[in-house]
C-alpha cells in the first residue's frame, strides 16, 4: 500500500525520456534486507496461525455437543482468520520474494478482492462479537434469541465484507513498463482520473475497515463496563436486584466469555492500530511519509497488524478450560501409550493374574459349590475418567448453564 511504484503503459509517457524523470521514478524495488526479514517472519506467522486456528477449528466442530452462540462465534473469527492466513499472509510473501507481479491479471484482481474480504471479516466478526457481549450483559433475559440474532448478524457481516470487497476486482489490475526495464505490477494506477477519487476511496476503505468497527467496539464494552459498574455499586431497584439475582446475573461461564472478548477486541486494536495511522498518513501526506519513516519501519508495522490472527485461536485456549483439559487429555494419552508399548505383554498379564492365596481360595470356593466374587475383575477394571461438569457450553460461557 505504502510502496506502490509510479507506472506508465505509454511509451508517450515522461518515463521513455530518460532525462526528463528524476532518479526516484527510475528506481524499480529490490529484494532488500528489511524485505527479506518480513518474508521470514510472515511465513513463520503463517506457519504458527495455520496449526493454532486449524487445531480450534477442528476442536469447536468435532464437539458432539450442543454448540452455544459463543462457540460459533469464535468458530467464524476462526475462518476469519484462516482467510488472513492462507490469503493475506502467503501472497505477502511471495510477492516481496518477485518484487513484481507474475501472477497475472485475473489473479491480480482476484486475490485482491480475496484479501479485503479476509481483512473485513475479521473486523465484522469481531464487532458482531462486542454486540453479542453487550447484549448478554445489558438484556440477559434475551440470551434464548442470542443465537439467532448472531446467525443474522454473521450473514450481515460476511455479506458487508463481500459487497465492500468488490471494487478491488475493478480498481487493481496488472500494469507493464518497459522503461527503465520490464516490470508487471498489481497496482491501482491508471484506475482513477483524480487523485482524489484514489484518496476517497482509501478514505472510505480505512472508514468501514477500522474506524467505525473500533467505534463500535469501544461503545459496546464502555456500555458493558458501566453496567457492571452501576451493578456492583447497586444503583438498581428492587425489582432489578430481585430479577437479576433469581437470574444469576454474570455468572462464572458468562463473564469468562466477556473477558475472552474483550482480549480478542483489545489484540485487534492494538495490532491494526499502528498499521493504519500510518496508512493514513500516507495518503494525506505521502512525501512526508518517506522522508520520515523508513520502509523497515511499515514492514514491522504490517507484521504486527498479522500477528493478531496468531492471537485470537491464542486468546480462546487461555480462556477455554474445555480446549486446555482436552489437550492436556491427548498428551497423557499419548505418553501412557508410549510407556504401554515399552511395556511388555508378560508384564501386562502379571499385573491382572491372581495372586497364589488367590487361586487357593478358588479352588476352595468351587469345591463347595459358592460363587466367586469377581476381585480380579474389579482389579483389572479400567477406571473411568472423571465426570467434567465443563462441557463445551459451560465452558464457551453459556449464560443458559
Amino acid at each position: 500500500m505504502f510502496d506502490q511504484l509510479v507506472q506508465n503503459t505509454s511509451c508517450e509517457s515522461p518515463l521513455c525520456n530518460r532525462s526528463a524523470v528524476p532518479d526516484h521514478f527510475l528506481r524499480l524495488p529490490t529484494f532488500s534486507t528489511a524485505a527479506k526479514i518480513r518474508v521470514i517472519t510472515t511465513f513463520t506467522l503463517c506457519a504458527v496461525s495455520a496449526v493454532c486456528n486449524l487445531a480450534v477449528l477442528w476442536e469447536a466442530s468435532t464437539n458432539n455437543k450442543r454448540r452455544s452462540h459463543v462457540r460459533i462465534l469464535i468458530i467464524n473469527l476462526t475462518v476469519a482468520d484462516l482467510l488472513v492466513t492462507f490469503i493475506v499472509m502467503p501472497v505477502d510473501a511471495v510477492w516481496n520474494i518477485t518484487v513484481q507481479w507474475l501472477a497475472g491479471d485475473v489473479a491480480c484482481r482476484f486475490l485482491m478482492f480475496m484479501k479485503l474480504v479476509a481483512m473485513y471479516s475479521c473486523a465484522f466478526v469481531t464487532v458482531v462479537i462486542s454486540l453479542d457481549r453487550q447484549s448478554a450483559i445489558l438484556n440477559p433475559l434475551a440470551i434464548s434469541e442470542a443465537k439467532r440474532k448472531n446467525k443474522i448478524m454473521l450473514i450481515i457481516a460476511w455479506t458487508m465484507s463481500v459487497i465492500l470487497s468488490i471494487p478491488q476486482m475493478f480498481i487493481f489490475h496488472s500494469v507493464t513498463i518497459t522503461f527503465p526495464a520490464n516490470f508487471t505490477q498489481c497496482t491501482t494506477r491508471g484506475s482513477f482520473l483524480q487523485h482524489w477519487e484514489e484518496t476517497l476511496y482509501n478514505m472510505f476503505t480505512f472508514v468501514c475497515l477500522f474506524l467505525l468497527p473500533l467505534v463500535i467496539m469501544i461503545v459496546c464494552y464502555t456500555r458493558i463496563l458501566r453496567e457492571i459498574w452501576r451493578i456492583a455499586k447497586g444503583n438498581m431497584s428492587s425489582k432489578e436486584v430481585n430479577l437479576r439475582r433469581s437470574n444469576n446475573y454474570i455468572p462464572k461461564a458468562r463473564m469468562r466469555a466477556l473477558k475472552m472478548s474483550i482480549v480478542i477486541v483489545t489484540s485487534f486494536i492494538v495490532c491494526w492500530t499502528p498499521y493504519y495511522l500510518l496508512g493514513l498518513w500516507y495518503w494525506f501526506f505521502p512525501d512526508d511519509l518517506e522522508e520520515t519513516v523508513s520502509h523497515s519501519m511499515t514492514h514491522i508495522l504490517f507484521i504486527f497488524g498479522l500477528f493478531n490472527a496468531c492471537l485470537d485461536p491464542i486468546t480462546y485456549g487461555l480462556f477455554t478450560i474445555h480446549f486446555r483439559k482436552r489437550l492436556k487429555r491427548y498428551c497423557h494419552e499419548a505418553v501412557a501409550l508410549n510407556e504401554s508399548d515399552n511395556n511388555s505383554m508378560m508384564t501386562g498379564s502379571f499385573k491382572c493374574s491372581p495372586s497364589p492365596f488367590r487361586m487357593k481360595k478358588l479352588a476352595q470356593n468351587s469345591q463347595t459349590g459358592s460363587r466367586p466374587q469377581s476381585i480380579e475383575r474389579q482389579q483389572c477394571k479400567t477406571q473411568e475418567p472423571p465426570n467434567n461438569c465443563l462441557t463445551a457450553d459451560t465452558d464457551l460461557g453459556d449464560p443458559n448453564c
